[in-house]
């Protein structure tokens, strides 16, 4: 220590000597006639101007060391006397990066607990008849090849199974839209989300019995935003006549892993404020097909904002097959904590690898793959099962009615309503005029063959979301959004996802630190991607 001092010492005696013979040099130049009138002699005048400035630099930069030494002094005195030292006896320090870093102390810290504080973890937790916690240690996750359903397993029926009580098919159009994924969000809006709001507009108003279900509001703000009037009432029109519903409500299709439910809140306050302001209407449905797993807490701020059922996806392909060989795919979603009911609400799991067509029409998707429309031959999408769809007309219309029956059916008995969901979407279709014909006049060639010919026993329509609920509330002779008989009580979460094999999904927790940190400083209360949006005048998607 004394040994530095020294150095120190001399280094900035050495450094004053320097500076005091330059100033005498640069003195003596000046006060020199003689140097003055032969041109500087072996001082030019160029030389003595930049020895000059070089001189002002080093009074500067002695003027900012000492500042700066007079602010850390400072600094250390100040944390000296407010007790930031740390239990070892170490000065705080500055980091590599200029912030000051209070040192590690390595002994144990304890914290008192009061006995209040625990009063609801020590109460005994709600009898459920699914705990996610058993589920998971009950599973092998072996992953058995089921046949053309690959993860799942064979599903036979008898025929005459709904001879007492026809089938209810619901078939949902959707399009979802990711704020921001591969490209920006005003770039989708651009080039592909403003034209389906377009299309729909006329689309759905050709046909009082065609209907549709959107979620992301933060686009349909900005395309009501651009809208005139007479476009503005027409939409208001379908969404309070029933054809178009908004599920969720929320800005943004909300993130359930990586985000802070302050953010979760948030994003639904914007939405729901939004479309009660511009349309005058509440969600009751809630439609979660895309985040990478689900969270225990969505439900709960679903039930506090009054909506009554829910449907999720992206659940581990080993849990779909494990509830839907018990037909509990549907079931009443309860807080852990919760010891009665009050935070139940009814819950719809699809049961299928994916949101898309192939996948949502039964266990098949070799044939639910010719029932997607848009793959028409000429198109620039084709089926991978190498079957591609027909279009429907009177010489094959029966044959294909009872091909898709057939996977209407096996789906249905996954579930114990006589009572099926089949979604009919993907990511951001429907921006082209030409597939909203080649589906929506397909489909209704089948279903009016399908319900003019009673020895079908089905019942086959579009439908919202809610349109789905209301009928297995309806059918299971309970109210709106209140438990149906023998239908299970589930707690927990879908965490972590894998949609295949050993592909799990969970590398998006730690994937662009940066963007994350940056996100959670800027929100007012923490965040993530933090909700799939840009921020609003008040997020981001996909896989992260």
């Amino acid at each position: 220590m004394k040994l530095k001092k020294q150095v120190t010492v001399c280094g900035g005696a050495i450094f004053c000597v320097a500076v005091f013979s330059l100033y005498l040099m640069l003195d003596r130049v000046q006060h020199d006639p003689a140097r003055r009138q032969n041109g500087g002699g072996n001082f030019p005048r160029s030389q003595i101007s930049v020895l000059q400035n070089r001189i002002e630099q080093l009074e500067q930069l002695l003027e900012e060391n000492h500042q700066i030494i007079s602010h850390i002094k400072d600094s250390v005195l100040e944390l000296t006397d407010t007790g930031a030292v740390s239990p070892s006896g170490q000065l705080p320090f500055r980091s590599a990066n200029g912030s000051w870093v209070l040192p590690f102390d390595g002994r144990p810290t304890f914290l008192s607990v009061k006995p209040q504080d625990c009063q609801f973890a020590q109460g005994r937790r709600g009898q459920t008849d699914l705990q996610m916690l058993d589920v998971y240690s009950l599973l092998k996750f072996d992953n058995v090849d089921g046949g053309v359903w690959k993860q799942g397993f064979e599903i036979t029926y008898e025929p005459g199974e709904w001879d007492s009580e026809p089938l209810q098919v619901f078939v949902v159009p959707h399009s979802h839209n990711d704020p921001g994924w591969i490209k920006t969000f005003d770039k989708y809006y651009t080039d592909q989300t403003q034209h389906i709001f377009n299309n729909m507009l006329v689309k759905l108003t050709e046909d009082p019995r065609r209907k549709f279900i959107w979620s992301e509001i933060s686009f349909f703000a900005k395309w009501w935003e651009s809208a005139d009037m007479h476009k503005q009432e027409a939409m208001r029109k379908l969404i309070l006549g029933g054809q178009l519903e908004m599920v969720t409500g929320g800005w943004v299709m909300s993130d359930e892993a990586n985000v802070h439910y302050f953010a979760m809140i948030d994003q639904l306050i914007e939405g729901h404020q939004w479309l009660e302001k511009n349309v005058g209407v509440t969600p009751r449905s809630g439609w979660a097909v895309d985040p990478f797993g689900h969270s225990a807490t969505m439900p709960y701020l679903l039930k506090r904002a009054n909506l009554t059922s829910m449907l999720i996806q992206r659940v581990h392909y080993s849990i779909k097959k494990h509830f839907a060989s018990s037909r509990s795919l549907e079931f009443m979603w309860r807080q852990a904590w919760d010891q009665k009911s009050g935070t139940d609400i009814f819950c719809h799991m699809m049961p299928f690898y994916s949101y898309d067509v192939p996948h949502t029409c039964g266990p098949d998707p070799k044939i639910c793959c010719q029932f997607d429309f848009k793959r028409l031959p000429g198109g620039r999408v084709n089926c991978p099962w190498k079957v591609p769809p027909r279009a429907v007309v009177e010489a094959n219309v029966a044959e294909r009615a009872h091909l898709l029956l057939d996977q209407y059916r096996k789906k249905s008995k996954l579930f114990r309503s006589k009572v099926v969901l089949v979604p009919l979407g993907d990511d951001f279709r429907y921006d082209k005029a030409l597939e909203w014909d080649q589906q929506y006049l397909n489909y209704q060639r089948l279903f009016d063959y399908m319900n003019s010919h009673p020895e079908m026993h089905v019942q086959a329509q579009f439908g919202t979301l809610t349109d789905y609920f209301t009928a297995v509330y309806k059918a299971n002779n309970v109210p709106q959004g209140a438990r149906p008989p023998d239908y299970p009580v589930l707690s927990g979460d879908f965490f972590a996802y894998a949609d295949r094999e050993d592909h799990y999904w969970s590398g998006y927790y730690t994937s662009r630190p940066f963007y994350k940190s940056m996100d959670r400083v800027l929100h007012p209360a923490d965040g993530r991607k933090a909700y799939r949006r840009p921020l609003p005048a008040s997020r981001c998607h996909h896989s992260g």
